[in-house]
């Protein structure tokens, strides 16, 4: 399932094109190619450019990370109603082999639920199919803050 314009929320809000696209998120290149709210699942694609490269040539890990928070959190965003939002309160990342530049697929899902706080995990693959990294990360539901009143 695509974004299709009817559902609300920050993640679809910028699907839909309603607001811009959070400014990192742009700087990974980041795509949606699926989104299943319903199963908590997503795959989102980045495009690993060469300004993301160390020394020797690879993705920098750092980059890589940015990548997997960028897929496990939209799984459970994907799912949140409007006004609500899930900060990363932990992220786990398993570097498995160097990434090279170009599109990198991210597939997330959210591993259990509570009221207040999720476990999410994923995986991060090149255009071979590979996979160049694994994460796990514990995510806290909140809801966004009233406006101020006196501002």
């Amino acid at each position: 399932m695509i974004a299709d314009g009817r559902r609300q929320g920050m993640f679809w809000d910028v699907q839909a094109g309603r607001v811009p696209p959070p400014p990192a998120a742009v700087t990974l290149g980041f795509e949606l190619v699926e989104a299943d709210p319903e199963r908590g699942t997503i795959t989102v694609a980045f495009q690993a450019t060469e300004q993301f490269l160390n020394p020797v040539g690879a993705v920098q890990g750092g980059f890589l990370a940015a990548m997997l928070d960028d897929t496990l959190g939209p799984a459970l965003v994907a799912t949140l109603p409007p006004g609500q939002f899930a900060p990363t309160l932990d992220l786990q990342v398993q570097f498995l082999r160097p990434a090279r530049p170009g599109r990198l697929v991210g597939r997330g899902r959210v591993v259990r639920r509570g009221r207040q706080i999720c476990f999410l995990a994923g995986e991060l693959v090149d255009e071979t199919g590979e996979t160049v990294a694994t994460a796990t990360a514990t995510a806290q539901i909140k809801t966004v803050p009233a406006p101020d009143a006196t501002a």
